[in-house]
């Protein structure tokens, strides 16, 4: 939800702060059970006061998805623009996913549970922009299909092995544990594209590409 014209940093700051309270009060209670005045006690606000804010409780849902999806599909976008091969284009958008998922769990929890609270077009949006980042990555698996590099299967169901295998990681990864992100997306990439190559894949190949691409100074 845009600034309202005439608000200034401190109006930022405290929204912000509201999304992330909500966050992490829907994904413990839910979206449904969480009232507004709960949130209001919780940030300091009474009900008039946040609704200044956050302008409705859905727009707060959307406020969660849309930090969970923009920052993805920018990333998938600069990806699958970039020069490196498909394997390579998959790991990274591995990393990216999963650095997501670690950063932002409470927010992951409502956009996997919650994103059906959405009614009319922001259901509609936000169903477009999630099909969109699978899109990349079903388009990118296509791609390394195409190149050699894994053998020919449905795409859809690469697709959904891909997003399954990264997408629950939220149910059980806890802050500090001994995998981190980067350890999870190259053993995830390594079981996936050994699978999905028959065993033929050259993983070493695929790292020193992430490694290139990572290195290379930006556009």
């Amino acid at each position: 939800m845009p600034r309202p014209p005439g608000h200034g940093p401190a109006y930022e700051v405290k929204r912000q702060e509201i999304i992330d309270t909500a966050a992490e009060l829907f994904a413990r209670k839910g979206y449904s059970a969480t009232g507004i005045v709960e949130l209001g006690d919780k940030v300091g606000l009474a009900k008039g006061a946040l609704y200044y804010y956050i302008g409705s409780k859905e727009n707060l849902l959307v406020e969660i998805q849309e930090r969970v999806l923009n920052p993805l599909i920018d990333a998938a976008l600069r990806i699958l623009e970039s020069e490196a091969p498909a394997l390579v284009k998959l790991r990274l958008l591995s990393g990216e996913l999963l650095s997501m998922i670690f950063a932002r769990l409470d927010h992951i929890w409502v956009y996997e549970h919650d994103y059906r609270q959405l009614t009319g077009k922001n259901r509609t949006r936000m169903l477009e922009r999630r099909q969109a980042f699978e899109g990349v990555v079903r388009a990118l698996l296509t791609a390394a299909m195409d190149e050699g590099s894994i053998r020919r299967s449905d795409p859809t169901l690469a697709t959904l092995q891909f997003l399954n295998m990264h997408n629950h990681t939220y149910q059980w990864v806890k802050p500090g544990q001994k995998w981190d992100a980067e350890f999870l997306s190259a053993t995830y990439c390594a079981t996936l594209f050994g699978g999905f190559a028959g065993g033929a894949c050259d993983l070493a190949a695929v790292e020193a590409g992430v490694a290139v691409y990572r290195t290379a100074p930006a556009a």
